[in-house]
């Protein structure tokens, strides 16, 4: 019997989804016997064509991790999406958009201007930046289109299943494979993890009070940790808005939750749940205090869309500055 084909493809990320499959241990030879891998760029060396010959659905499941940014990543994955038959969005930049989404706050025009001329780093007096085509010895070479904006991956082709995370942590994304090889998935646009807060799960949980109340935000650099809520200690921590399954990783790290895994199903956005919540525990109703102390959280923007800002309703209404 023919094993299932399946395909692990990046898109604009970091290189950690693929890492939280080696964290997967030994159970990653098991997963990679069972299965017949027929792409995975950081890994095997395939080609695009092998993939254009394959039939329509003929790949069992596709892990798609990483937010689109270019014309070659929506090529692909549109490819991906008809040569299979089931595609899961693999991690937070494709989940939500990630922390590239980030770059939706600025024009295309500026991010280039950063990266190839005004970085302390970059000697490039002329000037030049990349083109889309170029001819060298006679021969027409091209690169992708840079886009305009990022795209979560459900904003480009249609999704089945999201496991979420920065990266996905070895027992989600082992429970999501041996879901799939049994054939007992949840119902289509699920997201393969609790339904739940991280609040709820968090092994500080005992010393969170009945009501928070702070008069000042700080840094996780600012306090001596005594093991408490961060909250409680003025810390912020997005476990409030967040969807547990992470094992509370970074809370075990002694570090607050900053949202990879998103919204819980009744939680239209992270961001503004967020910020919302981070809101209503402020200890004053002068004005201007409240301004004083809203001032003491460094990037709210990027602190509370670090990971969703593609997907949230402020994401498709920003005004975009240079």
């Amino acid at each position: 019997m023919d094993k299932p084909k399946a395909a692990f493809y990046w898109c604009a990320s970091c290189g950690g989804c693929e890492e939280s499959l080696v964290d997967l241990n030994e159970a990653v030879i098991k997963v990679l016997t069972a299965v017949d891998m027929v792409l995975m760029p950081v890994a095997m060396d395939f080609k695009y064509e092998d993939v254009r010959k394959l039939a329509d659905k003929e790949i069992t499941v596709s892990f798609i991790n990483g937010a689109i940014r270019t014309s070659e990543q929506e090529e692909l994955v549109k490819l991906l999406r008809k040569k299979s038959i089931y595609v899961i969005a693999y991690g937070a930049c494709s989940h939500l958009g990630g922390v590239p989404g980030l770059a939706n706050f600025y024009k295309k025009e500026s991010i280039l201007d950063r990266a190839y001329i005004e970085s302390e780093s970059t000697v490039n007096p002329e000037k030049k930046l990349p083109k889309m085509k170029t001819t060298v010895e006679g021969k027409e070479l091209e690169l992708p289109e840079f886009y305009d904006r990022v795209y979560a991956l459900n904003q480009v082709i249609d999704v089945d299943y999201y496991i979420p995370g920065c990266p996905p942590v070895p027992d989600v994304v082992k429970n999501a494979i041996v879901a799939l090889l049994k054939g007992a998935l949840p119902p289509k646009g699920s997201i393969l993890t609790p339904n739940k807060s991280l609040c709820k799960d968090c092994p500080r949980q005992e010393s969170k009070p009945d009501k928070l109340s702070i008069k000042e935000f700080k840094r996780p650099y600012e306090i001596m940790d005594n093991g408490d809520c961060f909250l409680q200690q003025g810390v912020i921590c997005l476990g409030i808005s967040t969807r547990t399954g992470c094992e509370s990783s970074c809370i075990n790290a002694n570090m607050p939750c900053r949202g990879c895994f998103g919204p819980t199903d009744n939680v239209m956005e992270s961001g503004s749940k967020a910020s919302s919540a981070i809101s209503s525990i402020i200890d004053t109703n002068d004005e201007q205090e409240i301004d004083a102390i809203m001032d003491t959280i460094v990037d709210p923007a990027g602190l509370f869309y670090r990971y969703s800002l593609p997907a949230s309703i402020l994401g498709k209404n920003i005004k975009i500055k240079k």
